[in-house]
């Protein structure tokens, strides 16, 4: 066994993941072995994960957003994501209930990971999501959201803080369930062709 690549999933991680995903036995140990066969290390770098994450956005500029998605669930900090870190991002991007994606979401927005969202992380983010409108898109967008700035104008609108305040993640998971235009403009989901 070792760290040869052929090595098996512990069941230790296997029943982790079973328990905290909604992904079956099968489909991890699949995923598990393609993890293995792209990342020989059993790390995936961020450079490696922006060229992934890219893919889902073939028309628009992703890497700047897929840097923060990496960011946001390399949980301990290393600059690499190991397989645990990868499903964890995968389930709670696609498939995880509403208020984790919040969870998820609110880490996203903590570029400085001090615990609170101020409006410049706002932006920041505004600015990587908007990356991703393909052109097209973009000059179809509403008056007050056609640009970065505007669109983070108005998600912070939603929260009534002032532009020097900050935001506590109870009060961001309030803010935008209770306003579905804000759940919109936090992220960015392709118009389905």
């Amino acid at each position: 066994m070792g760290n040869s690549t052929s090595s098996a999933l512990s069941k230790e991680i296997l029943d982790d993941l079973k328990l905290n995903t909604k992904f079956t036995e099968t489909e991890i140990s699949q995923w598990y072995e393609n993890f293995q066969k792209q990342c020989p290390t059993g790390r995936i770098t961020a450079e490696e994960f922006e060229q992934i994450y890219s893919r889902f956005f073939p028309d628009s500029d992703a890497k700047s957003y897929a840097g923060h998605v990496f960011r946001s669930f390399d949980t301990n900090d290393d600059g690499t994501l190991d397989f645990k870190e990868y499903i964890i991002a995968l389930h709670m991007t696609s498939t995880g209930k509403t208020t984790r994606k919040l969870e998820w979401a609110f880490s996203l927005f903590d570029v400085d990971k001090n615990g609170y969202i101020n409006k410049t992380e706002v932006t920041e983010i505004c600015q990587a999501i908007f990356k991703l409108i393909p052109k097209e898109e973009q000059s179809r967008l509403a008056e007050d959201e056609n640009t970065p700035e505007k669109r983070a104008n108005k998600l912070w609108s939603y929260f009534e803080k002032k532009d020097n305040e900050r935001l506590a993640e109870g009060e961001f998971i309030k803010g935008v369930i209770e306003n579905e235009n804000a759940m919109r403009l936090i992220h960015y989901e392709p118009v389905k062709k």
